[in-house]
């Protein structure tokens, strides 16, 4: 993990709020409507789970409510292949804001208000993930939250629709655990024995939703399940 940690500072602190004036420009802009149409010409649904490429992320917040003020601080992400955790190929940014932090929020976190000051504008960061990500299918916990902050995170910085399938760790737990009510990510990661090195960090906590996809993947190819069409088909059956 200590390669985890260098890496992390080395992203926090790679641009500075100089970087704010930076506008999407019309270079940027094709960027991401090239993107959006690759999208929507990829149908995940029928690749083998050994083939699936997602990309897992979390994100940090100041609350639950984009459209009310509350604002993502952080996001982070690390990809992966079938089951497995491309542990060496991470994503991890702090986002610029003014507004400081909230102290509880300061308190969850870890992320300060002169970190923020430090970091890249939402734009850059956006476009910065995306690159990241290209055409991967996202994979998140509890991902509705997640979902809502990017798409007006998206509307309010790029002006453009948020077109990525996110998909939640419940899609596949629904199937491999029926029968338990657990909800959060620590009950989960205590459940499979999944540690999580640092609660509430971005990134750390996309590490232990990571191996948690990746535990539920190995259980529904042991189930005979082949591909996502296959737990889309068994979900509808069940009503």
């Amino acid at each position: 993990m200590n390669e985890m940690m260098q890496f992390i500072k080395q992203m926090s602190g790679r641009l500075n709020a100089n970087d704010i004036a930076n506008q999407t420009d019309a270079k940027k802009i094709a960027y991401m409507r090239n993107l959006q149409r690759e999208l929507k010409q990829k149908d995940v649904l029928s690749i083998p789970f050994d083939e699936l490429s997602v990309v897992v992320f979390d994100i940090e917040t100041t609350g639950f409510y984009p459209y009310n003020g509350d604002r993502i601080l952080s996001i982070g992400a690390v990809k992966m292949k079938g089951d497995q955790v491309l542990e060496d190929d991470l994503f991890y940014s702090t986002i610029y804001s003014a507004k400081g932090v909230p102290e509880n929020i300061e308190e969850l976190t870890g992320i300060t208000a002169s970190e923020l000051l430090q970091a890249a504008p939402l734009p850059e960061v956006l476009r910065e993930f995306f690159q990241f990500v290209q055409t991967d299918t996202l994979v998140a916990h509890h991902s509705a939250h997640e979902k809502q902050f990017m798409k007006h995170a998206n509307w309010i910085a790029l002006k453009s629709s948020f077109e990525h399938r996110i998909i939640d760790t419940s899609f596949l737990t629904k199937i491999t655990e029926p029968e338990l009510a657990m909800v959060s990510l620590d009950d989960f990661c205590s459940y499979y024995q999944i540690e999580i090195k640092r609660r509430h960090h971005a990134l750390y906590d996309a590490m232990a939703t990571a191996r948690l996809w990746s535990e539920n993947i190995k259980k529904v190819k042991a189930m005979g399940f082949e591909n996502m069409k296959d737990i889309y088909t068994h979900l509808a059956s069940q009503g």
